[in-house]
């Protein structure tokens, strides 16, 4: 136990949130280096980091007064800049900064190659806010945004928050529901799907979505018809091989992405199969090029750009004090169907 955790236990209850010199003479270190710490430089030992960060995670942080304001920019931090997904989340933000004269900056944490971590830049760069998309932040890296006043709101999070973040997210489960449901009404008993990864929320929503359709209709849930994908087209196309191999194969198959439908696609050109004639999809996002395809492509419309203002309004408005109407938002999905789904073919036929 270092002197700084001795400290702190001592004090028992929570006291006022420390000033830089209160947080420096607890942890035996220069104020310099607490302002480092609490800046975002890279200039600190690990060790020594982790003990004032520590002390700002158990007693806070007070600013002083003089201290500057915050940068006038969105921080957007994604998982994996990859696909049309980021440019529709992008451009709902963008909307809503250009209002407020605000900059939007991009970030994708896993890529980050600068001396100190992701975390530790923003804090040097203090933006107005930051919107966590489809990101799973560790709860040290909430904390010391949490600590530093700079305001977090979680877009589409891949789990739940352990701490108080303000969300905004779709109607996932209503989305897995009623793509299924359509192909039951189109007549389909053999719908197969395929996930996103299991652990992620949107994911096990609209799995649960489709189980729910098919149990309200009074159908059996096939667990051989369920296979865990990872939202790209290559394990679609992997999965959909399997599927369309079964001696009694699948008539539709509902994605939880566009882009594994599109590996749906390719597998029953693969097998000699016509869409929707022999094989009905379904796809999750109506992203580019859904609508463009031949046949276009039947998907689960979200409202991806309508999310990321809404994500961007919270930041803003907590960021200037103003109290949140929801800290928990969830937006409607819309089933749009086109070409790719049809009545199962005739049996023998």
């Amino acid at each position: 136990m270092t002197s700084a955790d001795t400290n702190a236990s001592a004090d028992g209850a929570t006291p006022q949130p420390l000033t830089i010199a209160q947080l420096a003479e607890r942890a035996g270190v220069s104020v310099a280096t607490v302002s480092k710490v609490v800046n975002g430089r890279a200039e600190v030992a690990a060790e020594t980091r982790e003990v004032v960060e520590a002390l700002i995670r158990r007693h806070g942080y007070r600013r002083q007064k003089k201290a500057a304001g915050p940068a006038p920019t969105l921080e957007l931090v994604f998982h994996e800049l990859a696909g049309p997904y980021p440019a529709e989340i992008i451009k709902g933000v963008q909307e809503v900064a250009r209002e407020q004269t605000l900059a939007v900056s991009v970030a994708e944490p896993g890529r980050h190659t600068g001396r100190s971590g992701w975390v530790e830049s923003v804090l040097a760069r203090r933006p107005t806010g930051v919107i966590a998309v489809f990101a799973a932040l560790t709860d040290a890296q909430v904390s010391q945004l949490h600590t530093r006043d700079i305001p977090l709101v979680l877009l589409d999070p891949i789990h739940d928050a352990t701490q108080d973040c303000p969300v905004v997210s779709a109607s996932n489960w209503s989305g897995g529901m009623s793509a299924t449901r359509h192909l039951i009404d189109l007549g389909h008993r053999r719908i197969a799907t395929i996930t996103g990864p299991s652990h992620s929320l949107a994911s096990r929503a609209r799995l649960d979505g489709y189980r729910a359709a098919l149990e309200l209709s009074g159908h059996p849930v096939d667990d051989e018809l369920i296979r865990t994908g990872d939202f790209y087209a290559e394990t679609g196309l992997a999965h959909s091989r399997e599927l369309l191999r079964l001696p009694d194969r699948p008539t539709a198959i509902v994605t939880c992405n566009d882009g594994t439908a599109f590996g749906v696609l390719r597998a029953a050109a693969e097998a000699g199969l016509r869409i929707p004639d022999d094989l009905s999809v379904v796809g999750f996002d109506d992203l580019f090029p859904s609508s463009w395809l031949t046949p276009a492509l039947t998907t689960v419309r979200q409202p991806l750009a309508e999310m990321a203002a809404t994500a961007a309004t919270m930041a803003i408005d907590v960021a200037q004090g103003r109290p949140l109407a929801h800290k928990r938002v969830e937006l409607a999905t819309e089933l749009v169907v086109r070409d790719s789904t049809a009545p199962p073919p005739a049996p023998g036929a």
